[in-house]
């Protein structure tokens, strides 16, 4: 029996018929896995990620998700569309496309009541993501109310209450200050310790290394490059600044000019 999660093959998107967002895609998922899409804004990360979640569906190419080629007809089928939602999950970039509900309790609760989750399950998980984010404070504040890290960590977890077997997470730390970043990037790796498939689009380099097994860098002309370990991909300066993930600092120390790559990051 296959291992594989997801496997795309020559996958094209454009958004309304003249703006190309990916131009190619070939990729396999295994169960398992942890996976860093990286590349600068506009290289087609979130695109990817909402293809994977069956948002969006390629103009050109295929996607088969479980086995079953992802289109948009497959999910007027309510059991294949019930069954793929808990097992697929996704943290958008912008966190407020997540939250909609009077109050962040009510957020976070929505998704796995709509799946049908027992109340007890529910009440139990989202004990442990209270503790876990530190959202306890703000469980009865309208998410509108919230900061931007504030808003991300209610996103996530709405997200990982439902405890799907995939995890799909689009800048899961931008904004984020460095504790609550940390606080993230434990809690995917014990999610990934479960038994989870992770994939996770970054320009945040810092946190590839403990998020990824494998790294795929995505270009401005919206295909992959590159795909490697993390040390590989991550020592490779030309081809990190050539994708504008790292730039040229320079500084004066003793009347001498200094240069040396930065990373592109949320966060020192």
């Amino acid at each position: 029996m296959s291992n594989s999660i997801f496997e795309l093959k020559d996958v094209r998107f454009t958004y309304l018929g003249k703006f190309p967002a990916l131009c190619g895609i070939d990729l396999i998922v295994s169960k398992g896995e942890k996976i860093a899409v990286v590349g600068a804004n506009g290289s087609g990360k979130s695109t990817l990620l909402h293809l994977l979640d069956g948002l969006i569906f390629p103009d050109k190419g295929t996607i088969r998700a479980f086995g079953q080629e992802l289109k948009e007809g497959v999910f007027n089928d309510e059991s294949f569309s019930r069954d793929f939602r808990k097992k697929v999950g996704l943290v958008f970039q912008n966190p407020e496309v997540q939250l909609f509900c009077p109050t962040v309790k009510e957020d976070v609760v929505f998704g796995p009541l709509q799946l049908g989750m027992a109340k007890a399950t529910i009440a139990k998980r989202l004990e442990g993501l209270i503790a876990v984010l530190g959202i306890k404070d703000l469980l009865d504040r309208s998410p509108h109310q919230l900061s931007i890290g504030e808003k991300r960590k209610v996103a996530i977890a709405s997200t990982l209450i439902i405890d799907s077997d995939v995890l799909l997470l689009d800048e899961p730390t931008a904004g984020l200050d460095p504790l609550t970043t940390r606080h993230i990037v434990d809690l995917l790796i014990q999610e990934h310790k479960s038994g989870k498939t992770i994939i996770v689009s970054t320009h945040d380099l810092h946190i590839v290394e403990e998020l990824a097994d494998t790294v795929y860098v995505v270009s401005q002309e919206k295909q992959i490059v590159k795909s490697g370990k993390p040390q590989e991909i991550l020592e490779d300066f030309q081809l990190l600044q050539a994708h504008n993930l790292i730039h040229i600092h320079r500084h004066t120390h003793d009347d001498t000019i200094h240069t040396h790559p930065h990373l592109h990051t949320e966060h020192h």
